[in-house]
């Protein structure tokens, strides 16, 4: 037991916890769901905006669902049918994974600003390396370049459905779909679809075993970490992508956590608050939703 001194106060943190966890009465896997469906829907009571959470425990099935079957825009997370699609087509041999590639601006055509744009034309860069750019810094260059290597979004939406996915599709410089594209953006998803997606990947069920693990490598090596990943510790490994527009917000987590995995994606739209500061209530409700699933399924 360890006691934790302020003044003349003695605190006995590792004995509260014990009479804490002592005096609680087990419940059965339906009432706990249940309670954090609860806890979750209080959270998105008073959020001026709109709101879609999936959540599943793996380990036992466990599964909440608030307008997860809703329309959402992806942002950034659209990365991720991006990524499958490419990697569908390295393993059937379109294209080789150690490629190297020249950059010219020209070939992405999109406003200067990010990693990639700061190369110097001609420059070489590996494949690897661009999905890297892709993935684990957002860099939407990178990202453009990635969807035309994929096929363009005819492709990766060829892919999505032949998958099951019926929801989840890309909008952006895709033939046919430039309404979408003006409701929502880059692309369009379902929370439940975008867990799924994750999902299949972490299961080696997406193109194949080998390319499902290179996919869960990038998608572990994120830097955007200041929202649902801060409320997970460090030590854990977690699979994720982000996603931010002015007025969206949106990540969708897998959690390798010591009780078992769980996955989960938060999805806001039409907030009313557009900033881009710490304290942006959608970025509150991706860090506040983390902590309660950690609490509940990972510790």
């Amino acid at each position: 037991m360890r006691l934790y001194r302020y003044g003349h106060t003695i605190i006995v943190l590792s004995l509260l916890l014990l009479i804490s966890v002592c005096s609680s009465t087990k419940i059965s896997p339906v009432e706990e769901t249940k309670a954090i469906e609860q806890k979750l829907q209080t959270l998105i009571t008073y959020f001026k905006g709109d709101v879609g959470i999936y959540a599943i425990n793996l380990s036992n099935g466990q599964e909440i669902a608030l307008n997860a079957d809703t329309l959402f825009p992806t942002a950034s997370m659209v990365k991720i049918p991006i990524l499958l699609a490419l990697f569908d087509r390295i393993q059937y041999g379109d294209l080789a994974y150690d490629s190297t590639l020249m950059w010219m601006p020209e070939v992405v055509n999109y406003p200067a600003g990010g990693m990639l744009s700061s190369l110097k034309d001609s420059s070489e860069i590996s494949l690897t390396k661009m999905i890297s750019l892709m993935i684990t810094y957002s860099d939407n260059h990178a990202s453009l370049w990635c969807q035309e290597l994929a096929g363009g979004g005819l492709q990766i939406n060829q892919w999505l459905h032949k998958n099951g996915f019926s929801q989840t599709r890309m909008n952006s410089r895709t033939p046919d779909r430039q309404d979408d594209w003006k409701i929502y953006g880059w692309g369009q998803t379902t929370p439940r679809e975008m867990a799924g997606l994750l999902t299949m990947i972490h299961e080696d069920e997406a193109v194949s075993p080998w390319a499902s693990e290179e996919m869960y490598r990038y998608l572990t090596r994120i830097f955007w970490d200041d929202e649902a990943l801060v409320s997970i510790p460090r030590t854990v490994q977690v699979a994720s992508k982000q996603g931010a527009v002015n007025d969206s917000r949106s990540e969708v987590v897998l959690v390798n956590g010591p009780r078992g995995d769980y996955v989960f994606c938060v999805i806001t739209n039409h907030q009313e608050d557009e900033s881009w500061e710490v304290d942006n209530p959608g970025y509150v409700l991706l860090r506040e939703v983390s902590a309660l699933l950690w609490n509940a399924w990972g510790l």
